[in-house]
């Protein structure tokens, strides 16, 4: 049989609540994902503390809350000890949302599900890998390859690409096509005939329409409103479609020469975007190409301020303005109170780019029609003064000092335990007075202060000698001095990443901002108070679609394309589901799955996988050529075995010839640049490359249909001088054996 692997959703399946799954491939168990709303509900974690440790590894696809959002949480309550895998942004920007999570939901409330210092220690052990780059895992899941591919949907968004025994398990949710401002497309296209697929369902009932007008309405829609005396109000995430919208922001004020001011509020906004501002690998290819060319940082933004309070939106009072705020959902964070604050006006807007999650007041807001009035809690931190200062002071004194007795006691038991049964024979500085007074009564001339001596200064039976340890200094000497050795006093990378991941009160200020810092750091004794109130929503409500996913439409063709030998349906309503899951298994030959949560399905691939050896005598016989990072061969082989192990050995007799073989994938929009820089007048027609006067090139097969099979590249034409020349062209666009 193939290589065994099972899928069982945690959470996220039939339903649009937070991703989370287990895959287990040939017993090794990996999570992929790890995510969480911002209501913060430990029921909804109830399937992942049944599973947390026996997790092997943590595969993270995006950094935001549904996709990593339980992270902490998980390693410090749920037993969740496995190493974590991610790209750079998704590591550093995963790190920043949590961090601004906890601190907007530490300004409003006693929050004690994880600490900032469970955000470390969460993502200290994390291995950051590169797009492409496959990393090969050990001990009990050896043999097995991992590797991140381009999502396109937030930065450093990864499709997981999952290998063993050359059978490819691809993880691929929320990824985009389009390319955008600061990303790239998906490569999920790119995949040819994985033995499973797993993806989402999110998008399968939305279409979306042309990118340039959705981007002017978009900015129109703000311009009319602040045009107005108005204000707007952008409920964004922490660090991931947010970056588009300032992207798209900053250039259409440049481009307009709009004076309205535009602030971007959360917790960690000048980390983020510095953060960002070394991600530039990371992002699109136009964005690159401006920093080669140039030196221009797309993200050094001219036209939004980032702050990190509500201070500088106070100062301008009605002003018309533009405010991105976190979070998305509007249950806590910076947007929540000025929603509260901008919600009477009629005047004002609030603008959603993305769904709000389920049971959230963004979610609330979004239906159609949406509400009159809503009730809202609003809660801040105070500092205790008075009675309860005092009180609160007298507590914590109580407090320190029966832990001070617990602590003694302790090490008095420690100690006990250390010494044995016979604590005062062992213990040297127990003097036995009993024996001094009964060798005094003997009339030994020396016998009190010998026994006193003696019984009060014998080393214990553990000791190795009764002297305090001497260490002789071994160091080598020349004419200039101690010899040393260079490498003891350099910094490896382990240890630079430990001193980036310091705790909260170490070095906060490489992490958030200082305006956060100082709040967290700030010891006064303090509570929450809180109150509820009705709101009455008279500003507008508008939502658009920027949360950078495919639609149905294009997820569709995707998964046509890729065409999967088994595909697994997750993360999306019952109808989306039902609908994308129909549709597929009429129009695809594969097998689809769509699991319920905590059902574990079977995808084990029908066909069947051999190791062989290659013997010497064979692969002295072969002759190699270079494709890219690897070599190729045809080999003419027959299976034997040595050892008890199958290995492929010379053919006895001479196989007979075989026909030439092309490797190679070749794009037409390739090709034509090719020939173009040859001196060809190339252009498109009709599906179909047509070169010079009479010679077409076309590309057909089965893929349309669903299938990966070989691809048939037809030349037509005359039998002229020309059709040769591109018929070289075009064979040396290809490997051949």
């Amino acid at each position: 049989m193939g290589t065994s692997v099972q899928v069982t959703p945690l959470s996220g399946a039939y339903g649009e609540g937070p991703l989370c799954y287990l895959l287990a491939v040939d017993g090794f168990r990996f999570l992929l994902d790890c995510g969480w709303t911002d209501l913060c509900d430990t029921s909804q974690l109830q399937p992942l503390a049944k599973v947390a440790p026996t997790i092997d590894a943590v595969l993270l696809s995006h950094p935001d809350m549904m996709h990593l959002g339980a992270l902490p949480y998980a390693m410090k309550h749920l037993g969740l000890s496995a190493p974590v895998y991610a790209t750079e942004p998704v590591f550093r920007l995963g790190l920043l949302t949590m961090y601004d999570h906890f601190l907007s939901r530490w300004q409003v409330s006693d929050f004690d599900l994880f600490t900032l210092d469970d955000v470390d220690a969460a993502f200290q052990n994390v291995v950051r890998l590169k797009y492409s780059q496959n990393y090969l895992l050990n001990d009990k899941g050896e043999g097995i390859v991992i590797a991140p591919h381009v999502a396109g949907h937030l930065l450093g968004g990864t499709v997981w690409k999952i290998t063993k025994d050359g059978e490819d398990v691809v993880y691929a949710v929320d990824f985009n096509h389009r390319k955008e401002m600061h990303l790239n497309g998906t490569v999920l296209g790119s995949f040819v005939r994985p033995a499973v697929l797993i993806t989402d369902a999110y998008n399968a009932l939305n279409n979306q329409g042309y990118r340039k007008k959705q981007d002017q309405d978009f900015i129109d829609s703000l311009v009319k409103v602040l045009a107005s005396g108005g204000s707007v109000l952008l409920p964004v995430d922490t660090a991931g479609r947010v970056l588009e919208l300032l992207l798209i922001l900053d250039k259409y004020w440049g481009d307009r020469r709009l004076e309205y001011p535009i602030y971007f509020l959360t917790n960690v906004s000048t980390s983020t975007i510095d953060y960002v501002k070394s991600f530039l690998e990371w992002m699109g290819d136009q964005i690159a190409k401006s920093f080669e060319s140039s030196r221009a940082n797309a993200f050094l933004l001219k036209k939004v301020t980032l702050i990190i309070n509500k201070e500088e939106l106070e100062k301008l009072g009605d002003t018309p303005k533009v405010v991105l705020a976190s979070m998305a959902s509007l249950e806590v964070g910076f947007s929540h109170a000025i929603f509260v604050e901008m919600a009477n006006e009629a005047r004002n807007l609030v603008l959603f780019t993305e769904k709000g999650q389920f049971g959230t007041l963004a979610r609330m807001l979004q239906v159609d029609p949406p509400p009159k009035a809503v009730k809202v809690t609003m809660s801040k931190r105070i500092p205790l003064v008075g009675d309860e200062l005092k009180a609160y002071e007298e507590e914590q004194e109580r407090i320190k000092k029966e832990e001070a007795i617990k602590a003694s006691l302790v090490k008095e038991e420690e100690l006990k335990a250390s010494h044995g049964p016979n604590a005062k024979a062992s213990d040297p500085m127990v003097i036995d007075t009993s024996s001094s007074r009964k060798s005094a009564k003997a009339g030994s001339h020396f016998g009190g202060n010998n026994d006193i001596l003696i019984d009060g200064f014998v080393p214990p039976s553990t000791s190795v000698a009764p002297m305090f340890p001497f260490f002789e200094n071994t160091a080598e000497w020349d004419d200039f001095g101690e010899v040393i050795n260079p490498d003891d006093y350099t910094m490896k990378q382990e240890e630079m990443d430990s001193t980036l991941m310091l705790g909260p009160g170490d070095c906060l200020d490489g992490k958030i901002d200082d305006g956060s810092a100082r709040l967290l750091l700030d010891s006064t004794p303090s509570k929450v108070i809180s109150n509820e109130m009705t709101v009455q929503v008279k500003c507008s409500l508008v939502y658009m679609d920027f949360e950078g996913r495919s639609d149905g439409r294009s997820v569709k063709s995707v998964i046509a394309h890729v065409a999967p030998l088994k595909l697994v349906l997750v993360h999306g309503s019952a109808e989306a589901t039902e609908h994308l899951k129909m549709h597929c298994a009429k129009n695809l030959d594969s097998h689809v799955y769509a699991p319920q949560i905590e059902e574990t399905i079977d995808v084990t691939s029908d066909l069947c996988a051999y190791k062989v050896q290659l013997s010497e005598k064979l692969m002295s016989n072969i002759i190699c050529k270079k494709l890219g990072e690897h070599e190729i061969a045809w080999v003419d082989a027959e299976v034997g075995k040595e050892d008890e192990k199958l290995v492929l050995l010379p053919p006895s007799s001479m196989p007979p010839p075989h026909k030439p073989v092309l490797v190679g994938d070749l794009k037409l929009s390739d090709f034509k640049q090719f020939l173009e820089n040859k001196g060809w007048q190339v252009e498109f027609s009709g599906g179909a490359l047509w070169c010079g006067e009479h010679i077409t090139v076309r590309k057909i097969g089965d893929s349309q249909k669903g299938s990966t099979g070989s691809q048939q590249i037809v030349l037509e034409g005359p039998l002229c001088e020309d059709y040769y020349k591109i018929r070289k062209h075009l064979y040396s666009q290809f490997y051949l054996l």
